[in-house]
């Protein structure tokens, strides 16, 4: 048996994980009712997809 080099980078889960941690401060602060809250913690669930949206169309394409 041969071992296998696996190579991990933690900087990107580092990176999305306070991401997360900001944008489920952000969204949860700005809520006016419990389910306005909920729906912000899931929005933080996703906020790359938020940050690449507005990138985007920021950018015009």
């Amino acid at each position: 048996m041969s071992k296998k080099e696996i190579s991990c980078n933690g900087a990107t889960g580092t990176l999305y994980g306070l991401g997360f941690v900001g944008a489920t401060v952000y969204y949860i602060s700005l809520a006016t009712s419990f389910w306005v809250g909920v729906l912000g913690f899931l929005k933080a669930l996703v906020w790359p997809a938020f940050l690449v949206y507005g990138l985007l169309k920021h950018l015009g394409m």
